[in-house]
């Protein structure tokens, strides 16, 4: 029997799985032709090692901008690229960048160069840090040079005012098994509504479909 990891959070499972197809995974036997790459929010989890609003809100900007992109058709892993507009350390974009790798299969540098001139997943990712915009994500597919781009602001959701208290305590172990657990029903409650209620909240996310973009002339970085 395979052993899984036990999660704490029942509505992990509730969260819409994003699905691709990666013609790599065919070439070498990985799977058969057209089944999909299933990606589960959990595997961001297990990939962040914590579930929170920038490793949620992550995920969903993926997830929103690949259905922006490809309608109801699969998205094909490794032949989408990705620019985030600021630097690899500014706000959370480090660990926003590894979940939306994971799933796209674009990377930096380090990311795989390819088979035969094909299938490649390096030179994909992208930071502007010269053009830093808040929460911007941009997604191009390469067969047909289609974008867009995805706002994220969790600012739109309600704030706890419990939390400014909590989290202090928590973090400095100070807390009692009461105000542990409260402090986790208001953490992953915020990331149920990114991942399930986001419609509640005008503006969490915004996207814009681009016409005629083009990626700035900046490296990719070693990711």
């Amino acid at each position: 029997m395979i052993e899984t990891t036990k999660w704490k959070q029942g509505f992990f499972a509730d969260v819409e799985p994003i699905k691709l197809r990666d013609p790599l995974a065919y070439v070498l036997g990985a799977q058969n032709e057209g089944e999909p790459f299933v990606f589960n929010y959990a595997d961001a989890v297990l990939l962040a090692g914590h579930s929170c609003p920038a490793v949620s809100g992550a995920y969903k900007v993926t997830a929103l901008a690949l259905k922006t992109l490809y309608k109801n058709s699969l998205p094909i892993r490794g032949e989408i690229k990705v620019l985030i507009k600021g630097g690899p350390t500014d706000l959370a974009y480090g660990p926003q960048s590894q979940v939306i790798s994971f799933i796209t299969g674009a990377s930096g540098v380090t990311g795989f160069k390819g088979l035969g001139g094909s299938y490649g997943r390096n030179n994909k990712l992208f930071f502007d840090a010269q053009d830093f915009q808040y929460n911007q994500f941009i997604f191009q597919r390469e067969d047909n040079n289609k974008a867009v781009k995805v706002t994220y602001s969790p600012q739109a959701l309600p704030q706890d005012p419990r939390m400014s208290e909590l989290m202090p305590k928590v973090l400095g172990h100070a807390a009692s098994p009461g105000e542990k657990e409260l402090f986790i029903v208001l953490w992953q409650g915020s990331v149920k509504r990114i991942l399930l209620e986001d419609k509640q909240y005008p503006g969490l996310f915004e996207i814009e479909e681009l016409r005629n973009f083009k990626f700035p002339k900046i490296s990719a970085q070693s990711f």
